[in-house]
């Protein structure tokens, strides 16, 4: 499947204009960086802001640790070195034939891994590299193509590649406009589309790291490219979206225990994995632009995070048992029921839990005892390349021990919220969310559309790619509310 989304017929957005005015204005407070007035976002300002890209340097340089083990890590990946040069190709295929997307993940994380380098040491050669490697991206890549596994491409190299720039956007060799041109004319319109059509299936048909991925992609470009209305989009997909990556299908029930089950822990570990790590990412993003999702309905990400961390190290949790419907829009159908969480490695790990346990037990000063304690165990973190060759060990662009660990807030952070949080935790119900002690629904929104769609295509979930990982051997190769939202009338065809 080689279609790719013109960025005219992905969204079509009613009123957003109110909704993108409500981001609002950040605090200020250390704890709780701000958006910028007007128009424009806070740079940097995805993973990593000024500050914090500021905290990583004075430790490193003071010896502190994790921070210098963290560091560590990073100058012995072969990603981080000055002497990487970019492969850039016209098209990146994931999924089917003709599959190169290795060498777009591996040029992302050397781009990354150069930025945070330079800003760590302050040694300009390795902001080069970086402005070199995305430079020769955005002067030849023009399109992502394959299966439905080109989705997957876009949500999660999109994200990352943002963020890679977003360390360099003020270099002075560095082609920001060609930049966010190919951002938002590449990666975003494929994002866009999916969470709209979701590849013409059911919108039950895709598991929660599906739309978890392109809305990390939409979010940062929409942050990287300073268009409000595109974050206001993301934000509303996950507190309202239609697919199982809004927060409250992908964390459908919440104990009074303080555990929430995690939807795709009813499939297999590594894709839970990937799913808390997304949503932390893209949380983190929203974040350091004054839009508290962390906190969302009661710390729902939190509750969730708690869960699979218990799990993921052999504790026993509930599981709800749910039916989803899969299937393509008047085509083939079927359904998948999950009945318990699956089996679990203790020893499977991947870089995601520095930063939700840093975000909750030091910003907030809140109890996260198996986040905390999974992290501590995952410590010091890597990145792509540390985790094995296959794009599993590339979801996540790592590093949390250095980038994220903090010193706790003081009381008066600990109490505020960002000013740009669009709306107060828990004032969404949010369609199929269940409390203590009920399920989502799997039924898809009658207003569901998207036409075309073949069996074997929407059947395409990249699981190829999502080995078991193995431990032994350090190998991690796993891989409103959008009532905005309206889905394009199409005449047929693959989305």
């Amino acid at each position: 499947m080689t279609a790719q989304i013109s960025r005219r017929s992905t969204l079509k957005i009613a009123g957003i204009a109110a909704g993108a005015a409500g981001l609002g204005v950040g605090t200020g407070l250390a704890a709780t960086p701000a958006s910028a007035a007007g128009g424009a976002f806070a740079h940097p300002g995805l993973l990593h802001t000024g500050a914090d890209l500021a905290r990583m340097a004075a430790q490193v340089k003071a010896g502190a640790q994790p921070h210098t083990a963290g560091f560590a890590r990073l100058t012995a990946n072969r990603h981080a070195q000055s002497g990487w040069r970019a492969n850039p190709q016209t098209t990146v295929v994931r999924g089917g034939t003709g599959q190169n997307y290795v060498i777009l993940y591996n040029d992302i994380h050397a781009a990354y891994q150069n930025g945070l380098r330079h800003h760590v040491t302050g040694e300009s050669v390795y902001a080069d590299t970086a402005v070199a490697i995305l430079n020769a991206w955005s002067a030849k890549l023009t399109s992502l193509a394959g299966n439905a596994d080109r989705f997957l491409a876009a949500g999660l190299y999109g994200y990352q590649i943002a963020n890679a720039a977003e360390l360099v956007r003020d270099h002075p060799d560095f082609a920001l406009d060609r930049f966010q041109e190919m951002l938002s004319g590449v990666f975003a319109p494929l994002s866009d589309g999916f969470l709209v059509e979701h590849n013409g299936a059911v919108v039950t048909n895709y598991w929660p790291n599906w739309d978890l991925a392109n809305m990390a992609c939409v979010l940062a470009t929409g942050i990287f490219c300073d268009d409000r209305a595109q974050v206001a989009r993301a934000v509303d997909y996950f507190k309202n979206g239609e697919g199982l990556g809004a927060v409250k299908k992908a964390i459908p029930v919440v104990h009074d225990d303080g555990l929430a089950e995690w939807l795709e822990a009813g499939r297999d570990q590594g894709h839970a994995l990937l799913g808390v790590g997304l949503m932390g990412t893209f949380c983190e993003m929203a974040w350091n632009q004054g839009i508290d999702l962390y906190g969302y309905d009661d710390n729902r990400f939190l509750k969730g995070a708690q869960y699979v961390a218990r799990w993921s190290m052999g504790g026993q949790v509930a599981y709800t048992e749910n039916t989803r419907a899969k299937g393509a829009i008047n085509g083939w159908s079927g359904r998948e029921t999950a009945s318990q969480a699956a089996g679990v490695d203790p020893n499977m790990t991947r870089p995601i839990w520095a930063m939700i346990a840093n975000h909750y037990t030091k910003r907030r000063g809140l109890d996260a005892s198996y986040v905390t304690r999974v992290a501590a165990k995952a410590a010091p973190e890597g990145g792509g390349g540390d985790y094995g060759p296959n794009s599993g060990g590339f979801d996540q662009l790592g590093f949390g021990t250095l980038a994220f660990t903090r010193d706790k807030a003081t009381p008066a952070e600990r109490s505020a919220s960002p000013s740009g949080s669009t709306a107060t935790p828990g004032s969404d119900s949010g369609a199929g969310a269940t409390s203590k002690k009920g399920a989502s629904s799997a039924s898809p929104s009658p207003s569901a559309s998207a036409q075309g769609g073949r069996g074997e295509d929407l059947a395409a979930t990249g699981t190829s790619d999502f080995p078991a990982w193995t431990a032994a051997g350090g190998v991690a190769a796993l891989a409103g509310g959008l009532l905005l939202l309206r889905r394009r009338n199409r005449q047929g065809g693959q989305s």
